[in-house]
C-alpha cells in the first residue's frame, strides 16, 4: 500500500493554507458572495507570491513587499492595492491562528479615501420624474420603483434581487428585508410616497404574494447584471450620465444626514453591525437628532411631478 505524505506546518504551501481558509470561510457559513471575493482576490496575490511559497516563509516584510509590487502595476488603482493587501493581512492572520505562522504585526500604509459619489438634486430630480406608463417599457418602470425604493429606504442590491411581493406590509407600512449582508433580517418603515409608489407597481406588476417583487419580463428573479443595465438605460434615459446601485445608496445615507435624519437609526437602516461603520461610511458624525424616517423622505423633499394630481373637471 502506497504511503500518504501527510502535510506538516513545515512544508505546507501558501496555495494549501488558502485552501484551508476557504474551508474555514465555509464552516463559518460566510456568504457566498464572500468567499468568490477571496477567490478572486488570491488571484492576483498569486501573482506576486507564487502558490508553493512555504507557509513558514512569510515575515513582517511580506506585506510591505507584497504592495511596492502592487504599485508597479499600472492598471491598480489605490483602492484595489488596499483591498488586495487588507486581504494578504487577513490570510496571514489565519496562519498564525492555525499555528503555521509565529505572531508578529502587520502594518498597512493608510491609503487616501476616494470621496463617495453621489447624485445631486438636479440629476434626483430627472430620475425621480415618473415614466409614462402607456409609453414606457417595464425594465424602464420597473428601474424608476427600484431607484425610489432605494432612495427611500437605502436597501441594497442584493436585498433589492431577493424581495418577494409578500415582503411589503401595506398596512402597517413595513418593508422585510429578509435577505441582507450580514444575514440578520431588516424591517424597515416605509414612507407615504412609498407606499403610494408600491401599490400603483403592484396593480401594474398582478403578481402572487410568493413571486418575486422586481422580476424580469418572463416573472423570472432578476440578477445583478439585469439591474445594472436597467438602471444604466433609465439613467441615460433621463440625461444623467452616473449610474450605480450603490450610488443611489450612498445618496440615501448623505441626503438622510442632511435632512437631519439621526446616525444612529441609519445605522439599523443600512443594517450596519456598529456605528462605527455607518459614521465611516457617511464620514461625518451627528447626533442627538430624532427625526424619523417618514419625515426624512428624500421623494417627498425633490416634489418631483409625478405626486402633483391633476383635478379632473
Amino acid at each position: 500500500m502506497k504511503k500518504i505524505k501527510m502535510t506538516t506546518t513545515e512544508n505546507k504551501t501558501f496555495e494549501e493554507g488558502f485552501e484551508e481558509y476557504v474551508l474555514d470561510m465555509k464552516s463559518r457559513n460566510l456568504r457566498d458572495g464572500t468567499i468568490r471575493h477571496y477567490e478572486q482576490s488570491i488571484k492576483q496575490i498569486y501573482k506576486r507570491i507564487p502558490p508553493q511559497t512555504p507557509i513558514e516563509n512569510l515575515t513582517s516584510k511580506t506585506v510591505p513587499e507584497f504592495i511596492v509590487k502592487l504599485r508597479d502595476d499600472p492598471k491598480l488603482n489605490d483602492v484595489s492595492m488596499g483591498t488586495y493587501a487588507r486581504d494578504l493581512k487577513t490570510l496571514m492572520r489565519f496562519f498564525m491562528r492555525c499555528g503555521y505562522l509565529e505572531h508578529f504585526e502587520i502594518k498597512i500604509p493608510k491609503a487616501d479615501k476616494e470621496p463617495i459619489e453621489t447624485y445631486t438634486d438636479d440629476e434626483l430630480q430627472k430620475l425621480l420624474i415618473k415614466p409614462d406608463l402607456r409609453k414606457c417599457t417595464f425594465a424602464n418602470y420597473r428601474s424608476w420603483v427600484i431607484i425610489c425604493l432605494i432612495l427611500s429606504t437605502g436597501i441594497r442590491q442584493n436585498s433589492i434581487i431577493n424581495l418577494k411581493c409578500k415582503d411589503i406590509d401595506f398596512d402597517n407600512r413595513m418593508l422585510y428585508v429578509n435577505v441582507t449582508k450580514n444575514r440578520k433580517p431588516l424591517i424597515i418603515p416605509l414612507n407615504e410616497d412609498m407606499i403610494k409608489i408600491l401599490k400603483e407597481y403592484f396593480q401594474y406588476r398582478k403578481a402572487e404574494a410568493d413571486d418575486w417583487l422586481f422580476c424580469n419580463i418572463y416573472g423570472k428573479k432578476l440578477v445583478k447584471s439585469t439591474i445594472y443595465h436597467g438602471l444604466f438605460d433609465y439613467c441615460h434615459f433621463r440625461g444623467v450620465g452616473k449610474t450605480g446601485v450603490h450610488r443611489f445608496r450612498h445618496t440615501f445615507a448623505k441626503k438622510w444626514i442632511i435632512m437631519g435624519g439621526s446616525v444612529v437609526t441609519l445605522q439599523k437602516v443600512l443594517g450596519h453591525s456598529s456605528l462605527a461603520i455607518t459614521e465611516n461610511y457617511i464620514n461625518m458624525l451627528v447626533s442627538d437628532l430624532k427625526k424619523d424616517l417618514d419625515e426624512v423622505n428624500i421623494i417627498r423633499s425633490l416634489k418631483p411631478t409625478h405626486l402633483t394630481m391633476k383635478k379632473k373637471h
